[in-house]
């Protein structure tokens, strides 16, 4: 078993997703059981073979300046608010900046940006593209952002390992913490990727819902009529803090990340290995000091796709049994690719917090492959004496796997 590491204190969290601008709003829309998703209207989604998907409605010049809205991709100005509200709630903790870090992970980056100065290109000729377009396409844009505007200095890293690269990012911002290069930092991930590359992309390969009617029952996690995801933007973002530096300050703490670990599967680009989910999940435990029966419910990947949700669901009860509680809340926001496993870790923080566990939508009958105790119907209080802790699952193209184990404060 791997050597107990010290916990990474999470004293802040933050998000803008279709669900709300703030993670006050996302909670009580997750609690009252709303969805995000609705259908496509703007021109360039008329011919695509699926028109709809998980946007984010917030005014973001409501949160952001006129220069900012126009120097960064919509994939920045995410992470920014998101970091913004993370570090607010934190209660701006003072830092030396050289032991202040950002890791913010991201599927696709400024590819919403790369998209509309291509056919600035194509239509207009190459002077009148925009002077800022290498800065906003570039997937550690978002990154660089936040270490500006909150002063960091001791790194801005960035996971891209598709729909981990969030939970992936978290899991570096806690080693950062655990080995001592770091006081405090701001970790999550961001995708905004809701376009006509991306939907056709996944529409070629049959991953989204084309389920026809009403588009918030399209993203079905586990269940049995499930037969796509629905593809969303957004963030998520969390502040971690070593203990020493918490506790000196008199932080409120939220939570913590006590143990994570990311594997690749070395398998296939895109099919999933779930020998690799097992053993993530299990290093994960390891790496926290925690035996399954430890985890209070886990956060499953779980995107409403016909394989990946089956293979996912054995794999948790090949570690956890069929009894521990399950959720996916992507029936509410659809998937937010690299932002998706930070999304969760924010979930899993208020769930402990709280008491309170989101229901998974949209499942009418379980799949009967999947021989889990999926929660569904409404909120779920957790019961007296549960375990404080929860495990969020994240995977990823390319075969790659991470999870995250977090407690409660």
């Amino acid at each position: 078993m791997a050597e107990i590491q010290p916990r990474a204190l999470v004293t802040g969290v933050g998000t803008i997703n279709p669900l709300g601008s703030n993670a006050k709003e996302t909670w009580e829309a997750l609690l009252d059981g709303r969805s995000g998703i609705a259908a496509l209207e703007q021109d360039w989604s008329e011919q695509l073979p699926v028109r709809i998907a998980g946007q984010v409605t917030a005014d973001l010049s409501e949160h952001l300046s006129t220069r900012e809205m126009k120097r960064m991709d919509r994939c920045g100005q995410f992470a920014l608010i998101a970091a913004r509200e993370a570090w607010a709630q934190a209660g701006a903790p003072e830092v030396d900046p050289e032991r202040f870090a950002v890791v913010i992970g991201s599927a696709y980056g400024g590819l919403g940006s790369t998209l509309e100065q291509d056919r600035v290109l194509g239509q207009s000729g190459p002077r009148k593209v925009s002077p800022h377009t290498l800065t906003r396409l570039m997937v550690n844009g978002p990154a660089a952002w936040v270490s500006m505007d909150l002063g960091a200095r001791g790194g801005a890293r960035t996971p891209v390992s598709a729909c981990a690269s969030g939970a992936e990012a978290i899991v570096q911002a806690a080693e950062m913490i655990r080995s001592g290069a770091a006081d405090v930092v701001i970790a999550g991930g961001v995708d905004a990727s809701v376009n006509d590359l991306v939907i056709s992309g996944f529409s070629q390969i049959r991953a989204l819902s084309t389920r026809a009617g009403d588009p918030q029952l399209a993203s079905r996690p586990f269940d049995g009529g499930r037969d796509g995801f629905v593809l969303a933007e957004g963030a998520g973002v969390v502040v971690l803090e070593s203990e020493e530096h918490a506790r000196a300050r008199g932080a409120a703490v939220l939570g913590a990340v006590a143990g994570g670990a990311v594997t690749s599967d070395a398998n296939d680009i895109v099919a999933a290995d779930p020998a690799m989910q097992r053993r993530v999940m299990q290093k994960a435990l390891d790496s926290a000091g925690m035996q399954p029966a430890d985890i209070g419910f886990v956060h499953a990947h779980a995107t409403s796709t016909p394989v990946g949700d089956r293979l996912e669901g054995q794999s948790i009860n090949a570690v956890f049994g069929s009894d521990v509680p399950v959720t996916s809340t992507k029936g509410h926001t659809g998937h937010l690719l690299g932002g998706a496993g930070a999304l969760a870790a924010v979930v899993v923080v208020e769930a402990l917090r709280t008491g309170m566990v989101p229901a998974t939508l949209n499942v009418e009958a379980l799949d009967p492959e999947v021989d889990l105790n999926v929660l569904t119907e409404g909120a779920h209080q957790l019961p007296a004496g549960y375990a404080p802790a929860g495990l969020v699952n994240a995977f990823g193209f390319g075969g790659h796997s991470v999870a995250l184990v977090i407690t409660g404060a």
